[in-house]
């Protein structure tokens, strides 16, 4: 299994009235071909901008990327021209977004909107493209799928919504799946039909997947590798499994504990994590999770620390380390 996407030391910033706000923070990771990889984290850690802005998808101004690479099939895609970022975008990198209602344009139909990009990409003739956009219905979960082709985003269900996004991601068989946040705005049962639906077709399809979220119940059923972010860093980087046995960063530890648990219901109240995240406005000098930290020794409050493999695929950013360490 070959590196896909590999990203070194990305920085983004937005410029703003009020000051610059340092979204990203040097964060470097990979991804391999065929693996999911979960970026969870509380909103407005950076996670939708990490990925968002190696696609050349930040307004800029106001958003700037200060430094970084980002190699995917061996090309740095943060030296590539919109115009061939636009060759990469929808057929070998696709990506789906928080709200279908808004990133589906509501006076064109489902048909034209998931052709649009097969006649671009693929280059077929408007009758291909609509027996191809029928079969990707029919794929994610659509009976009758050729009659849908003419209904207009209103005429679905929120979760119909999503599954035709996900059809539409997959027209041009990508490479690298990127669902930001998919599952939010639906309900549960909705939610667990979308997860399934990405598992299954990740299996059929062979595709990578770098899915968003801040749900780690989601995380769990689906990932391979976890990467911990917290005001735009990344604090751990762990297998699904050892992330969820032995975190080794507090703020990992504290977000599990923060979970409900079904062999937990009687033993009390959940355990939030105090404090609020810190403002992006401000470079922090010591490790940015300090203040909301129940583990926090001096240094801490001082010097920033560097994200250090702990273990073989095992990286923490914390001078304490709070695991078992098995």
């Amino acid at each position: 299994m070959g590196r896909l996407l590999e990203v070194t030391d990305l920085q983004v910033c937005f410029n703003t009235p009020e000051g610059v706000v340092h979204a990203v923070n040097g964060i470097s990771y990979y991804l391999d071909e065929g693996e999911t990889l979960a970026i969870v984290g509380e909103s407005g850690c950076g996670k939708s901008v990490s990925v968002m802005s190696i696609l050349g998808l930040i307004p800029t101004p106001p958003g700037e990327i200060l430094s970084g690479q980002a190699h995917f099939h061996e090309q740095d895609l943060l030296q590539l021209s919109e115009r061939e970022l636009e060759r990469i975008r929808g057929a070998e990198i696709a990506m789906i977004f928080q709200d279908p209602m808004t990133s589906l344009n509501p006076v064109l139909t489902i048909g034209l909107q998931i052709t649009e990009s097969l006649m671009l990409h693929l280059h077929m003739d408007a009758e291909q493209a609509d027996q191809h956009a029928a079969e990707l219905l029919e794929l994610t979960g659509f009976s009758q799928a050729a009659k849908r082709l003419g209904d207009y985003p209103h005429q679905f269900s929120g979760g119909m919504r999503q599954r035709a996004m996900i059809a539409m991601a997959l027209g041009c068989s990508p490479s690298l799946l990127i669902a930001d946040e998919p599952t939010t705005a639906l309900d549960v049962t909705i939610q667990a039909q979308i997860v399934e639906l990405a598992l299954k077709l990740r299996d059929q399809l062979g595709m990578a997947i770098i899915w968003i979220t801040h749900d780690l119940g989601v995380v769990a059923r689906m990932a391979d590798r976890v990467l911990v972010m917290y005001a735009g860093f990344i604090m751990e980087e762990a297998s699904v499994f050892d992330l969820y046995k032995d975190p080794r960063h507090p703020y990992s530890l504290m977000l599990l504990s923060s979970l409900p648990r079904v062999d937990q219901r009687r033993s009390g109240k959940l355990r939030p994590i105090p404090g609020s995240p810190p403002s992006m406005l401000t470079e922090s000098k010591g490790c940015p999770f300090a203040p909301r930290c129940s583990y926090v020794i001096e240094t801490c409050r001082v010097t920033n620390p560097p994200l250090q493999e702990v273990a073989p695929g095992r990286r923490v950013a914390c001078w304490v380390d709070v695991g078992k360490g098995e």
